[in-house]
């Protein structure tokens, strides 16, 4: 997994509430268990027609926003069944961090386990950021994971909190896997020592 430190990028304004994890990635999506490939089909049912075609008017659709990094999203973003393939198209796309004034549990953990931070903030900061990303591809929102801050294209700086341990998981890129590996030479001990004890087991 990916490092998460400090992010400059566009950010792409998405002011709906309930986002569920069907509008992210649709159910005919999920028959893989790869996380790539995913991000051709986030939002879906949104971003295409029937004959799959772009609809122009839906925002990453729009060129000032096809390499959008951040996500400002509407309240209770994640919502809905707990598929791990939202966070999965989320990150493929390139979204390395969403903000929204509340989301889903299941969705949020999971955000932290693929790389990607999710920022909840009171209604009124979401809406100054939502209104920057409305500027387009010259407004850049820069965010400060140590230091946990995000600050506007306009120079305006929030703070935001953040669990120390999903902290410290995305400023090392480690993700479920990654944290067991930390522990290998532990675990390389303990089963030498079992295999000694219990030669038999």
């Amino acid at each position: 997994m990916e490092k998460f430190n400090k992010l400059s990028g566009i950010a792409a304004p998405l002011p709906l509430v309930n986002i569920d994890t069907d509008m992210i990635i649709p159910k005919q999506f999920l028959k893989t268990i790869k996380r790539s490939g995913l991000g051709a089909n986030l939002f879906d049912e949104m971003r295409f027609d029937r004959e799959g075609n772009e609809i122009a008017d839906f925002v990453l659709n729009k060129p000032q926003y096809r390499d959008a990094q951040i996500l400002v999203a509407g309240d209770n973003f994640g919502c809905g069944s707990s598929r791990e393939h939202a966070p999965w198209a989320i990150a493929d796309f390139g979204i390395t961090c969403v903000i929204a004034s509340s989301f889903a549990d299941i969705f949020y953990n999971n955000c932290f386990k693929n790389g990607i931070l999710p920022i909840a903030l009171p209604q009124e900061q979401v809406d100054v950021l939502m209104k920057d990303a409305e500027k387009g591809s010259n407004a850049r929102i820069e965010i400060d994971l140590e230091a946990q801050t995000i600050t506007s294209s306009d120079g305006e700086v929030f703070s935001f909190e953040v669990d120390e341990f999903k902290k410290h998981c995305l400023l090392n890129g480690l993700d479920d896997i990654g944290l067991s590996l930390e522990k290998v030479a532990s675990i390389d001990s303990f089963e030498a020592k079992a295999a000694a004890e219990r030669p038999w087991a």
